[in-house]
């Protein structure tokens, strides 16, 4: 098998620069877990970074022909492939419980959804790193009072600590994408629970960016929260005007208001 052919359903784009997937491979700290998943190996120009690095390595691969490549020409992968699709497979049937990092050139089709699989995670994921489409990657990391600032800003800030790293032009690829890629990291906060309601977190959240140009009077009535409530001045703010913090301070109100 001389090369696999890129799936344009699977989104893949392979990475023909070796001297930016071992940057890639590099921004994992290995603090906190010995063991790494890589998703979407492909022909591993990540992988064989990966693999020099004193952690176990498995990778997680969908398309068959990348399996067969990496079988062949990783022997160090043996019974560390999974052949699954990491969105629905159960990951503790491999690491039953222990940390694990993951990394990635993830296809963009799914890369938020793979995000919002590691949050679900967040007790065994201690770091994430990987390549996405930039303006997804900037989208994680943003800070308050931005447009671009969102749902996923403040979900994956609100346990991680979330890093842009570097920029990545399309013509490194084969094939090329259409845009500029990303690089990303999130490490895990010190003390990542939070000081509130968590599901009532994810759900104050996730509402009031569904009407991002309302105020939170507005956008989270559905709330029913009472007349007493309404009249703080958070309440004034739109979601985008607000910190984790004050998102953790909302939850807070919420949940006590009535009781």
């Amino acid at each position: 098998m001389e090369k696999v052919t890129a799936k344009k359903h699977l989104g893949q784009h392979f990475l023909k620069d070796e001297s930016i997937a071992k940057d890639i491979a590099d921004t994992l700290s290995l603090e906190g877990y010995s063991k790494i998943l890589e998703i979407g190996p492909g022909m591993g120009v990540l992988t064989k970074y990966l693999l020099d690095k004193p952690t176990e390595t498995f990778v997680i691969e969908i398309d068959k022909e990348s399996v067969e490549y990496l079988g062949v020409h990783y022997p160090k992968l043996e019974n560390h492939i999974i052949s699954k699709d990491f969105l629905k497979y159960n990951l503790n049937e491999v690491f039953n419980g222990e940390p694990f990092a993951i990394i990635g050139n993830f296809p963009y089709n799914i890369s938020t959804q793979i995000v919002f699989k590691t949050l679900e995670m967040r007790d065994q994921i201690p770091e994430f790193a990987g390549m996405f489409q930039k303006e997804v990657a900037e989208r994680i990391c943003e800070k308050k009072g931005s447009k671009t600032y969102g749902i996923l800003s403040v979900l994956a800030q609100a346990f991680y600590e979330a890093e842009y790293l570097f920029t990545v032009p399309p013509d490194v690829f084969n094939p090329p994408p259409k845009v500029d890629s990303g690089v990303m990291r999130l490490r895990r906060k010190a003390d990542y629970s939070l000081p509130c309601d968590e599901k009532l977190f994810f759900r104050v959240v996730k509402t009031a960016f569904q009407q991002r140009r309302k105020t939170l009077r507005n956008s989270l009535k559905t709330f029913n929260f009472s007349d007493n409530l309404k009249e703080d001045s958070i309440f004034d703010l739109r979601p985008e005007q607000l910190s984790v913090e004050q998102f953790i301070e909302i939850t807070q109100k919420i949940a006590a208001d009535g009781v």
